[in-house]
């Protein structure tokens, strides 16, 4: 039997790697998809082109505040995952709105009329930027909401909403929380697209503060692994931290992306004033998943990041002109 699937933001960077991945041939083969993506300034229709021509998968385009078409769908699919979010921290602090709107209203948007229409589960996709700064250990899923922006606070909302549901309504809502992604596709925006795209292009990379933040990676690959057990396997109203295993300072990481573009800290670094209430350290336990569905990430973080610049180099006709929509 097919499941039908609806994924919200999947022209996104992290979206459209999960369609890619359900569609292609490693992927169930027991499924249908339909994106659904506003295609806001970090919505690449590009993203999906591996995709487009496949027989079951299909793309709408729309907003998923939108209760007609939000419900409308819903009425047609048995699963939801929803990745469509505003989630670069530098806009939030200039102004959260949008924020707000997307990650809380959207979500609820979703929620409700996934529980009118009785899907079988639906899967939030979050971030660990809701558990706060940690000064030393791992978050465990239980550890109490601390954001520190409107980006995080937002996305906090929005899984309160999200549990909210399953507790009231009993939906089978299932959630994640990752660390931080990277891997191709990845808008140029976010801290290692913006500074391999800006270093192969002979520019400067900003540094807040003293580079002292420190940051759990996780690659695309094992994260889509993860939400793929969570989906599969989870369980109706858990939570379910995915961490990559590899913490780095940003001052580290600078310096690696360095080395792999072949430029020098003194002519490529400038360091700049640190962001408002910018997190020290963030460490994801990834106990829970690993010991209930058996996930473990599989990416060596140094081959990773290594094939990220290299595809970075050899797709400049994909990055190239969103640049000018990015925050740098």
């Amino acid at each position: 039997m097919t499941t039908r699937i609806l994924v919200t933001g999947g022209a996104g960077f992290i979206g459209s790697h999960y369609v890619r991945t359900l569609l292609g041939p490693q992927g169930p083969g027991d499924v249908t998809v339909t994106v659904l993506d506003k295609l806001t300034y970090a919505g690449c229709p590009a993203n999906l082109d591996a995709v487009r021509a496949h027989p079951r998968f299909e793309f709408v385009h729309g907003d998923v505040c939108d209760k007609k078409l939000v419900r409308d769908l819903m009425a047609e699919h048995d699963q939801v995952v929803h990745f469509a979010a505003e989630s670069h921290v530098d806009r939030s602090i200039d102004g959260g709105d949008e924020f707000f709107r997307t990650n809380v209203l959207g979500t609820h948007t979703l929620l409700s009329a996934a529980h009118l229409a009785g899907v079988e589960h639906f899967v939030q996709i979050s971030t660990d930027e809701v558990y706060g700064s940690i000064e030393e250990g791992s978050w465990p899923e239980s550890h109490p909401l601390r954001p520190s922006s409107p980006y995080s606070a937002s996305k906090a909302g929005g899984d309160l909403v999200a549990l909210s549901y399953h507790r009231t309504h009993g939906l089978d809502v299932r959630l994640t929380r990752c660390s931080n992604n990277y891997g191709h596709h990845h808008f140029p925006e976010k801290v290692i697209p913006l500074f391999i795209t800006q270093l192969l292009d002979g520019g400067t990379v900003p540094l807040y503060g003293d580079g002292g933040n420190v940051r759990d990676w996780l690659h695309i690959d094992d994260h889509v692994q993860g939400i793929e057990l969570v989906r599969t396997r989870g369980r109706a109203g858990e939570t379910y931290n995915i961490g990559g295993g590899t913490e780095l300072s940003n001052r580290e990481l600078t310096e690696m992306l360095l080395e792999a573009t072949g430029r020098t800290w003194d002519e490529a670094v400038e360091h700049v004033t640190d962001r408002k209430g910018h997190d020290r350290r963030y460490s994801v336990d990834c106990t829970k998943i690993r010991e209930e569905l058996g996930y473990a990430p599989r990416v060596p973080f140094a081959q990773g990041l290594a094939d990220t610049v290299q595809w970075y180099r050899d797709n400049r006709d994909w990055w190239e002109p969103l640049k000018e929509r990015a925050v740098l």
